[in-house]
């Protein structure tokens, strides 16, 4: 039995709706949120700073911030020009949209990737089969509910800003096979931003940008799909060729399908958002979009899939329902729990483009957990100057922390915002929206929330004193009951509560990561001891916080403690207490990160 089927409708008219960033309606509307999708005009307004389109939807306008439009094209050419042939190969795999006749695949297919090795092609036989259709029919990037839940059309009408592989020169010549009626460059051209790109290393002399077109070619690999399926960019297509690049709507359903899957296995969405990440800047590499589209796409995105968790009914009646029949089919098709069939994959990895460091950022290589959470961050911004104010408070969106319900379902919803806004970005970046009515899209960071370890205070605080591990929520609380401050070389008094019964605890002490000594924790969940503090430890601010023996897990509240200089007559070689202190210097507990926390 194969997926779900687009019916009624051809080939052509799927592709073009979708590259139109008009999704094909999948069922009248039934659900609160059917009828209120978020409005993303407003969304991405953002943009209104850096260009003004001419307000007739011809790819023409006003450059208002030369530098900012200047480095989305530096950018842009830099990673067309340098993505490996296997990544190439990747982007063009994520540009495809399942066709009428059921044969090919979309973005809900690839993002998939982020399960790992094992799970993802499970995910996909399961879907092939039709052996998932709950999740199909949530999650497909050409009709489904969530996948496909709103589209560009109207804000690429409305910003009209033209592609990076169109011409700026009015007369260059069509490249073969091109649709000469509908892209001819005498009409759909760049020419509005000719003069912000005459003399850059990144164009040519007559300001065309430096963009090499990806070929189209045949999917042999039956990854996604049984059948071969035929790879193309489109750029010779109407389409694509006169559809304002901003904001992309690959990216957006990307995004809606990423999102969408991570909610429903959270034990890996850091993972899949890293590689909903890739989907995004695969359209970059492909020559099509700008770093600022892909971003306005992660918006769209975002806000879409909150106002689906934020509808109670669509939430119960079809987003859980999925899930649990995600969860049940993977388990039954791995032969164990969820859990320990992580624990075995092979997981998500990707190094686009073959270890480049890319100009003001990394090489965006993914190789774990840690270095995806890193890479998903590192897109969010793509190190553009902060256009906007610096410095500002948090500024989470109403609805966005139901995004969170399956990551942290014990925590309130004013906790979960709690960890949304301690896991933002700084204020400024470009489309930031922070103190507006709409909040910041722009700023969450869910691949940091999804892997946050969240310490829960007496009064009911989240705080999240990890990120980049595996969600979880803790809420031991540790003490100094003879006092906080404490001489280099001495014991101080330590007594937690809250913790885990018969454990052996390890007591670290940061911000240099070093264990100082054990805790055993009784019957009833206490622990009392002391340790010593290093007598190089250095003199100011410090806190000590409890890991498990593998040192992967925090436990409590960091219980801030203050370090003062030794005494003249030496430091302390006293016993570690009824908890068997060791006072021995360490090494950084594996996979324990301090919080990624911003202002």
């Amino acid at each position: 039995m194969r997926r779900s089927t687009v019916r009624g409708v051809t080939v052509a008219t799927v592709a073009t709706a979708l590259v139109l960033g008009s999704p094909l309606a999948a069922q009248a509307a039934t659900y609160p949120s059917d009828s209120t999708e978020p409005d993303l005009v407003s969304l991405l307004s953002g943009y209104d700073q850096y260009w003004t389109s001419s307000g007739k939807n011809d790819l023409h306008g006003t450059v208002d911030d030369p530098a900012t439009l200047a480095k989305n094209d530096q950018l842009t050419s830099w990673i067309n020009q340098h993505a490996t042939t296997a990544q190439q190969f990747r982007a063009l795999q994520d540009a495809e949209y399942d066709n009428a006749t059921n044969t090919a695949y979309d973005q809900s297919f690839t993002v998939s990737q982020g399960l790992g090795e094992t799970l993802s092609k499970l995910f996909v036989q399961g879907r092939n089969d039709g052996d998932l259709p709950l999740v199909n029919a949530l999650v497909n990037s050409s009709n489904g509910t969530s996948g496909a839940y709103v589209g560009t059309g109207d804000a690429k009408a409305h910003y009209s800003y033209p592609r990076p592989y169109l011409p700026t020169d009015t007369a260059a010549t069509l490249p073969a096979g091109d649709d000469t009626a509908s892209c001819n460059p005498a009409t759909v051209n760049a020419s509005s931003l000719a003069a912000n790109r005459t003399g850059t290393a990144w164009a040519d002399a007559k300001g065309n940008l430096t963009i090499t077109r990806v070929p189209a070619t045949t999917d042999t690999t039956h990854e996604f799909s049984p059948n071969d399926v035929v790879l193309d960019a489109g750029y010779g297509q109407k389409g694509i060729c006169t559809g304002g690049s901003y904001p992309s709507g690959h990216t957006t359903t990307a995004y809606q399908a990423g999102i969408t899957l991570a909610t429903l296995v959270p034990e890996l969405a850091p993972e899949i958002l890293a590689r909903t990440s890739e989907a995004g800047n695969d359209r970059i590499v492909l020559g099509v979009h700008y770093p600022l589209d892909i971003t306005g796409g992660r918006i769209d995105g975002e806000a879409a899939l909150a106002a689906r968790w934020s509808d109670t009914q669509y939430r119960t009646e079809v987003l859980e329902p999925a899930r649990a029949e995600l969860t049940a089919y993977l388990e039954a098709k791995c032969g164990d729990t969820l859990a320990n069939c992580i624990a075995a994959e092979r997981p998500y990895t990707d190094d686009p483009y073959g270890g480049q460091a890319m100009p003001g950022g990394t090489a965006q290589v993914v190789t774990d957990r840690a270095s995806a959470v890193q890479v998903y961050r590192e897109r969010m911004t793509y190190g553009f100057a902060q256009t906007g104010t610096a410095g500002l408070a948090p500024s989470v969106p109403t609805g966005a922390s139901n995004l969170l319900l399956s990551t942290f379902p014990t925590l309130t919803d004013a906790q979960r915002t709690q960890v949304l806004a301690q896991t933002e970005i700084a204020s400024g970046h470009p489309l930031d929206q922070s103190g507006s009515a709409n909040g910041s899209w722009e700023r969450l960071d869910l691949a940091a929330a999804t892997s946050a370890t969240v310490a829960v205070g007496a009064d009911g605080t989240a705080t999240v004193v990890a990120t980049g591990g595996q969600a979880r929520v803790v809420s031991g609380v540790l003490s100094a009951p003879e006092g906080t401050s404490v001489q280099a070389g001495k014991t101080i008094a330590l007594a937690g509560t809250g913790l885990p019964a018969g454990a052996t605890l390890q007591v670290v002490l940061r911000s240099d990561p070093v264990t100082v000594g054990t805790l055993t924790v009784g019957t009833d969940g206490t622990a009392t001891g002391s340790v010593v503090i290093p007598a190089d430890a250095p003199v100011g601010a410090h806190t000590l916080d409890l890991a498990d023996a593998s040192g992967a897990s925090v436990l409590v509240t960091p219980l801030a403690i203050t370090v003062t200089a030794a005494s003249n007559a030496g430091g302390s070689t006293g016993g570690a207490g009824t908890a068997g202190g060791t006072g021995a210097t360490g090494t950084v507990p594996a996979g324990v990160h301090l919080p990624v926390v911003s202002g």
